[in-house]
C-alpha cells in the first residue's frame, strides 16, 4: 500500500496567483474608494463662487464631473461637482489663472497621504507574506508534497500489505533471489547473525540489462521481509537548486531510520553516482549529492536493520567510492533468463491470463530466446490481445507464437501489399537464408520463414531456434552465422543476377560478427589474443571503441572484408549446388507467403523428381 496525501498541495504558482490578484484588485477598488472618500462634494454655484473667490489652485475636467483644490491655509481640500455644459467654461478657468490638471487631485493631507502610499500596502504585504509562509511551513511539515519542500525526500513508502510482491512472483533469477534471501532472513531473525558477530552488508546493487526485474526483486525483498519499503529514482535527487539534492539525501536516510528495519531502493542509481573527474567544481549539484550519499552510507548504523538496495544497467559509469565494501557490499547480477527462467516467467505470466491446456511453454520459451522479463510478460499479454481480438476465449499456443514474432519484428503490415516481383525476390532472399543455415553444420535449426511485411520495416525474416541454450560460440559457428546471413544476398545474385536493398539489416549483422571474431575474440591469426576493441554500457547495446593505431585499423578493415566476402563466396556456392531445392522451396514460400520448420525440413529431405527420366 502506497502512503499518499489525502489532499494533494498546491504548486508555488498557484500561491503567487493569488498573491498578483489580491493586489490588482486592491489597487483598482480599495485605494481609489479610499482617494475617493476624501473628496467633498460642491455644487455648481459653490464650484462658480469659489473660482471668482481666487482661491481653486488645480482643475481636472472630466466629462460630467469637476475635480478642482482649493488652498485653506497650509492644507488644500479636493471637490468635485457636476460639470454643466458652458461655453464659457474655459476662458473662465483661464482669466481665474486655474491650473488645468489631467489627473484627479488628490487630498494632499499628509496623514492621509502617507497611510495610502506607505501604510496601506505594507501592511497588506505584510498580511499576505504571513499568510503564503504558513502556507509553504504547513507544507514542510505535513510531507514532501509542500510548496517550498525543496529538501524533503519524496521517496514513495510502501508498506505491508496482503497483496505485496513476494519472491513467488518473481521466477528465472534464482541466484539472485537466493542472494537477497539472506537479506530478508537477517531483517527476520537478527539476532541470529549477532550471535556470531556477522554484520549484515549495508547495500546490494542489483546489475543487469533492462526489464530483467530489479525493481521487482527490490520490492519482493521488502515483501519478504514485511517492512516498510522507500523507493525514489536517482534523478529525483536532482535538483535545480545547488545542494537540495543532498537535503533530499539526509532527509531520505533520516525517514529510514525512524522507520528501521525498512529498505532503502534506489532505481537508476548511475544518475547521481557518476564517476567524479577531476575538474574542480565547486557547486555541481551532482557531486554534491554523490558526497552526501557516501556520507550517509558510511554513517547509518546497519544493525538497525536498515538496507539500502540500488538498481543500475551501467555499473561501469559508477564511481568506485560507491561500490567499496561498507557500502555496496554485494553486487548481484540480474541477467537474462535461460531457456528454463523463460519457460518459469512464462507461467507465471500466464497465470493472469487464460490459456488453452495444450500450450507448451517450452518451445515458446525456445522461440523467445535472449528476452528479458519484460519482453515475456509483453509477449503473453499480445497473445492475450490476440485472442480477444478473435473473440476466443482463451490464447492458444499460435498466438504465442505469433506474439512472438509481434514483439521481434511487429505486427503485420496488411497496408502494404509487394508486387509479384517483389514477393518473389523476398521469397528467394530468405530461402537463401534457410537453405544456406541447414546445409551447414553447428548451424541453428529453422523454426519458421515468411515474406509477410511486418511494421517494423522487415518484409520477410527467416527464424532460427536453437534446440537448448547456447552459451559458447566456435569459430566455425560464428562463420556459418555469417553465411547464413549473406545467405541471402546471394540468392538474389544467383537467381536474378541483381542485388537489392533488402540485405541492408544482413549486411549491417555480417558486419558487426565479423568484426567482433577479429577485435574482441582473438580468432584471427594475425593478431593472436590481443584485444582491439573495448566494450561499454554492454546492458545497454554495447557499444565499442577501438584501441589501436590507424595503421591497424586500416588492417582490421582489410580482415573484415576478407572473413565477410569468403563466407559470401561459400554461400554462394551452397545454394549454386542446391539451386533445384532453392527453386522448390522458393516457389512453395511465395505461394503460402509462410512456412514451419517442419514443412521446410520434409521439402528439404525429398528427393528431387528425375527431368527426362524412363518410365
Amino acid at each position: 500500500m502506497e502512503i499518499k496525501d489525502k489532499k494533494p498541495k498546491k504548486p508555488l504558482i498557484f500561491y503567487y496567483a493569488i498573491v498578483i490578484i489580491v493586489l490588482v484588485l486592491l489597487n483598482t477598488l480599495l485605494v481609489p474608494s479610499l482617494a475617493e472618500r476624501s473628496i467633498k462634494e460642491a455644487t455648481y454655484d459653490e464650484f462658480l463662487d469659489t473660482l471668482d473667490s481666487g482661491t481653486v489652485e488645480e482643475v481636472n475636467l472630466e466629462d460630467d464631473v469637476i475635480y478642482y483644490s482649493v488652498k485653506k491655509g497650509n492644507e488644500t481640500q479636493v471637490y468635485k461637482t457636476g460639470r454643466i455644459k458652458d461655453s464659457q467654461e474655459v476662458e473662465r478657468l483661464k482669466d481665474a489663472g486655474v491650473k488645468f490638471s489631467e489627473e484627479i487631485p488628490q487630498k494632499t493631507s499628509p496623514i492621509l497621504s502617507l497611510l495610502l502610499s506607505y501604510i496601506v500596502p505594507i501592511l497588506i504585504f505584510v498580511f499576505i507574506g504571513n499568510w503564503l509562509s504558513k502556507k509553504m511551513m504547513s507544507g514542510i511539515s505535513g510531507g514532501a508534497g509542500g510548496a517550498m519542500s525543496f529538501g524533503k525526500s519524496n521517496a514513495k513508502i510502501y508498506v505491508k500489505s496482503s497483496t505485496g510482491i513476494k519472491f513467488s512472483d518473481v521466477a528465472g533469477e534464482d541466484e539472485a533471489k537466493e542472494l537477497l534471501t539472506e537479506i530478508v532472513d537477517y531483517l527476520h531473525n537478527p539476532e541470529k547473525y549477532r550471535e556470531i558477530g556477522a554484520a549484515m552488508p549495508k547495500g546490494a546493487l542489483l546489475v543487469g540489462p533492462p526489464g530483467t526485474g530489479k525493481t521487482l526483486l527490490a520490492k519482493a525483498v521488502a515483501g519478504e521481509a514485511n517492512v516498510p519499503f522507500f523507493s525514489i529514482s536517482g534523478s529525483e535527487f536532482v535538483e535545480m537548486f545547488v545542494g537540495m539534492g543532498a537535503a533530499k539525501v539526509r532527509d531520505l536516510f533520516k525517514q529510514a531510520n525512524e522507520k528501521a528495519p525498512c529498505i532503502v531502493f534506489i532505481d537508476e542509481i548511475d544518475t547521481i553516482g557518476k564517476k567524479r573527474d577531476g575538474n574542480i567544481s565547486g557547486n555541481d549539484e551532482r557531486e554534491q549529492t554523490l558526497n552526501q550519499l557516501l556520507t550517509e552510507m558510511d554513517g547509518f548504523d546497519g544493525s538497525k536493520g536498515v538496507v539500502i538496495l540500488a538498481a543500475t544497467n551501467r555499473p561501469d559509469s559508477l564511481d568506485p567510492a560507491l561500490l567499496r565494501p561498507g557500502r555496496f557490499d554485494r553486487r548481484i547480477p540480474v541477467e537474462l533468463p535461460d531457456l528454463q527462467g523463460r519457460e518459469e516467467i512464462l507461467k507465471v505470466h500466464a497465470k493472469k491470463i487464460k490459456v488453452s491446456d495444450n500450450v507448451d511453454f517450452r518451445e515458446i520459451a525456445k522461440a523467445a530466446s535472449g528476452a528479458s522479463g519484460a519482453e515475456l510478460a509483453n509477449i503473453v499479454n499480445e497473445a492475450a490481445l490476440r485472442a480477444v481480438r478473435d473473440r476466443r476465449k482463451f490464447a492458444t499456443q499460435a498466438d504465442m507464437e505469433e506474439s512472438i514474432e509481434v514483439v521481434i519484428a511487429g505486427y503485420q503490415k496488411k497496408s502494404r501489399v509487394l508486387s509479384e516481383k517483389e514477393k518473389l525476390i523476398v521469397s528467394y532472399h530468405e530461402i537463401g537464408h534457410a537453405l544456406v543455415a541447414a546445409m551447414q553444420t553447428n548451424s541453428a535449426p529453422v523454426h519458421k520463414i515468411t515474406i509477410i511485411p511486418r511494421t517494423s520495416g522487415a518484409l520477410g525474416y527467416t527464424m532460427q531456434v536453437e534446440d537448448g541454450e547456447h552459451y559458447l560460440m566456435s569459430k566455425e559457428e560464428l562463420e556459418n552465422k555469417i553465411a547464413t546471413f549473406t545467405g541471402g544476398r546471394a540468392a538474389e545474385e544467383l537467381i536474378f543476377h541483381s542485388i537489392t536493398t533488402g540485405a541492408s539489416n544482413d549486411i549491417e549483422q555480417a558486419t558487426k560478427l565479423a568484426r567482433g571474431m577479429i577485435t574482441r575474440y582473438g580468432m584471427s591469426d594475425d593478431f593472436d589474443m590481443v584485444a582491439m576493441e573495448s566494450v561499454q554500457n554492454q546492458y545497454l547495446g554495447g557499444d565499442t571503441s577501438l584501441a589501436c593505431s590507424f595503421e591497424t585499423q586500416t588492417e582490421i578493415d582489410k580482415k573484415v572484408v576478407e572473413l565477410v566476402k569468403t563466407q559470401h563466396a561459400k554461400a554462394y556456392k551452397i545454394l549454386e549446388d542446391n539451386i533445384g531445392k532453392l527453386h522448390q522451396l522458393a516457389k512453395y514460400l511465395y505461394d503460402n507467403e509462410t512456412i514451419t520448420g517442419e514443412e521446410f525440413m520434409k521439402i528439404l529431405a525429398e528427393p528431387m523428381p528425375q527431368i527426362g527420366a524412363e518410365e
